[in-house]
């Protein structure tokens, strides 16, 4: 019997296809396809649900193709995609709009009546084991009530983008805990969803009626419809499983399935989260505490300034990323003096929503394009390092980092996150993390063997890449951290 698997993750810029053999826990082979995004005024951004099934369809084709294999060997399929996003579906199963995406800030101030109706954060905290923030899907709810009447009367079915995914593979309308409890209308510590948030937007219970049913994380979701079959060129016995969020698959694809393990991914944004075995709400509102979907929880922070500042400097010198690594490495440790307060989009943790990016300490003599280099690496890391002390407050251990996203392949910025986090550090040797965890989780939903050993056999760490702290880097740069906490305490005066 073949042990073929199939794992996509649906992210924001585009669809990552990944083909993975569960019994010698090799990869065997990669595809991917682009989204575009719809911007507009006041924070827009939305992407055709239509786009994502293309996307799948190309980079499962590529991925089958590197891998050399046939469709008909694949014996599960698992899907991850970007968490908040709201699908409206009628009662036919047709897109009613496009989807509202985790980045879309349009529904800032449904977001903030919401939170008035829960009693503000500690409201929040108390009734769903989170506080609410613009991206999460209850907002876009209320919103689309307010500014589509129309379209809002005709809604039969509220989804997030990987459920939709499971419902275009198996024609089943269902969540699973991790992706369901970023949507703001889900308690965390209770895994239910929570009807009452959505009978206050819409006392007629329509929203209520439009739920999908809840499963757990090893369970299947069913086997894909035969046109879906015939489409893909896949088994038309493949089961799909329950899939989730892209940090819960990038969770279980970086080996973050016990405590002690902490991933960290250094993509355009930065997010930061270990794994827990039961709920623990964290009192700290930037701490959201999310269900796992590996059958525990997974405390989480992301900061919204990460590689993309990195990239808006490079452009403003013209700098290639191996000039600018290489001028970051020539500044000393807190480049003297010089701070980058990274907020160019606001920013999630710390939690300075209408803050702007400033660069701080300049005078004749530092000024360099090396000193900015450097402290525009260590603002956004500090972010992290902000998240991690509000993890490591709440009772988290970190014996290691496993390191993800475009950021890690630098040696520079792993020895600097080493150096920062005062943890060691090491890469896994698949960079689609999130790919890898669904289709190592569609593994576990048909074979029924333990995740654990899943783990142990299909996530490669990286020996090459492994780095340990200096002892005197950790000393300098708590004096550069020191500085940074200091200047962020004055933006929240």
């Amino acid at each position: 019997m073949s042990n073929l698997f199939l794992g996509i993750d649906c992210g924001t810029q585009g669809t990552k296809a990944l083909v993975l053999d569960s019994q010698s826990g090799h990869v065997l082979g990669l595809g991917s396809a682009p989204h575009t995004l719809i911007q507009g005024d006041h924070g827009r951004r939305e992407q055709e649900p239509e786009q994502w099934l293309q996307a799948l369809k190309l980079a499962t084709a590529q991925a089958l193709a590197q891998a050399g294999v046939s469709g008909q060997q694949i014996r599960g399929v698992g899907v991850c995609a970007q968490q908040h996003g709201l699908v409206l579906l009628d009662e036919h199963g047709e897109v009613l709009r496009p989807a509202k995406l985790w980045c879309d800030t349009e529904s800032t101030p449904q977001n903030r009546q919401l939170l008035d109706w829960l009693g503000g954060e500690a409201g929040s905290l108390e009734r769903l084991g989170l506080v609410i923030a613009p991206g999460y899907t209850v907002s876009k709810l209320l919103w689309t009530r307010q500014q589509h009447p129309q379209v809002f009367e005709q809604v039969a079915h509220i989804l997030l983008p990987h459920d939709y995914l499971n419902y275009w593979l198996t024609g089943r309308y269902c969540s699973e805990y991790g992706d369901a409890s970023g949507t703001g209308y889900f308690n965390v510590r209770t895994r239910q969803w929570d009807l009452d948030i959505l009978r206050h937007i819409d006392p007629a219970g329509h929203l209520e009626r439009a739920l999908p049913g809840l499963i757990e994380a090893h369970a299947a979701v069913g086997t894909l419809r035969p046109e879906v079959a015939r489409l893909l060129d896949l088994n038309p016995g493949a089961v799909v499983s329950s899939g989730g969020g892209d940090n819960m698959l990038g969770a279980i694809g970086t080996g973050n399935i016990e405590p002690g393990i902490i991933t960290m991914s250094l993509g355009s944004s930065g997010t930061l989260y270990a794994f827990e075995p039961q709920p623990h709400v964290s009192p700290d509102p930037a701490v959201a505490s999310f269900c796992s979907s590996s059958g525990g929880w997974l405390p989480l922070i992301c900061t919204l300034n990460l590689t993309n500042v990195t990239g808006a400097v490079r452009e403003l010198f013209g700098l290639s990323l191996e000039v600018f690594n290489q001028l970051a490495s020539q500044a000393p440790i807190g480049a003297e003096g010089v701070s980058l307060l990274p907020f160019l989009n606001g920013e999630r943790v710390p939690p300075l929503p209408a803050a702007t990016g400033s660069f701080q300490g300049l005078t004749l003599g530092n000024l360099t394009q090396a000193n900015l280099c450097r402290a525009t690496l260590e603002g956004t890391t500090f972010g992290l390092r902000y998240g991690l002390d509000l993890l490591r407050r709440n009772g988290l251990q970190s014996h290691t980092i496993r390191l993800v996203g475009g950021g890690s392949k630098s040696p520079l910025w792993r020895q600097m996150v080493a150096d920062i986090m005062n943890t060691p550090v090491i890469c896994t040797e698949q960079s689609e993390a999130a790919a890898l965890g669904a289709a190592i989780q569609a593994a576990w939903c048909v074979s029924g063997q333990p995740l654990t050993e899943l783990s142990q056999r299909c996530v490669r760490l990286d020996p090459s890449s492994e780095t340990r702290p200096d002892a005197n880097h950790v000393t300098a740069y708590e004096a550069a951290y020191h500085r940074y906490r200091q200047q962020v305490a004055a933006l929240t005066e």
